[in-house]
């Protein structure tokens, strides 16, 4: 391919993973939704204890692309001169295959996110763990405005990390906000000087990759998994993990490093 469409990158127990359509406002074709989950399998080694995605140029991600979307889905015609949906509908279910690979695994995803965040855009940083921005970046979903919804995840995602009713504001006002209202409302975790974004987010991304690297995994899947599950079979993953973890030789590491008073050395196993 003539264009790389995500740029990846491995600094030590660090990977980046930037989307590379700069001139394009980094705008998310169909194409780029593929190469996505290709990029993240790239940097998922051993070696690799958290990973930092970003965009290339002035903004983070304008959204979906549209005129790859008319290609993508069949927008154009079909047999009968209206849209393919069969089609259509397919390509939301790979679309939301690629953002559902990014949240599950299990390794910490940092979204360093400036300029604009939106629609799809916003939606690739929801698949993210945690997210930072840089002070004057706008975010939202502005899917109502042109007639459609969030489908990428982007209702469900929303509605887990800010709570019903801001979710319901944001989609069905479709309004922008900025970052330091982002920060407010828990969409993002932290918001930093214009430009500090990405040094922002490695620093957070090496405190977590600090730790042991299984038990960061499976805490992430506990959470995700337990979100909207009862207390009891929430309490219930907690304690097969815990099980688990129980047995591994980073455990024994981390009890014996605290017991010598000094840094782990964690294996990740």
């Amino acid at each position: 391919m003539a264009e790389e469409l995500i740029k990846t990158k491995i600094e030590g127990e660090l990977a980046w993973v930037g989307l590379n359509r700069p001139d394009k406002r980094n705008a998310v074709s169909g194409a780029m939704l593929e190469a996505l989950p290709r990029a993240i399998e790239e940097v998922n080694r051993p070696e690799v204890r958290a990973i930092i995605l970003y965009g290339e140029g002035q903004v983070f991600s304008a959204g979906i692309d549209f005129m790859s979307l008319r290609s993508d889905t069949g927008a154009s015609a079909s047999a009968g001169g209206g849209p393919d949906l069969v089609r259509f509908r397919r390509f939301v279910g790979e679309s939301q295959a690629a953002l559902s690979r990014l949240e599950t695994l299990e390794k910490p995803v940092i979204g360093a996110l400036h300029g604009y965040v939106g629609g799809l855009g916003l939606e690739i940083a929801l698949a993210c763990d945690s997210r930072i921005a840089a002070a004057g970046t706008r975010l939202g979903m502005p899917e109502t405005r042109i007639g459609l919804v969030p489908d990428v995840g982007g209702t469900t995602r929303l509605t887990r990390t800010v709570g019903y009713a801001r979710a319901k504001e944001l989609i069905m006002t479709a309004r922008m906000i900025d970052a330091a209202e982002a920060e407010r409302i828990g969409l993002v975790n932290r918001v930093v000087e214009a430009g500090a974004h990405l040094s922002a987010a490695a620093e957070l991304a090496r405190e977590m990759a600090r730790n042991a690297p299984i038990a960061v995994g499976l805490a992430k899947r506990i959470i995700d998994r337990g979100h909207s599950l009862d207390k009891t079979t929430f309490m219930e993953l907690e304690m097969l993990a815990q099980s688990s973890l129980f047995t591994t030789e980073d455990f024994r590491e981390g009890a014996m490093a605290l017991a010598e008073r000094r840094e782990p050395r964690f294996k990740g196993r």
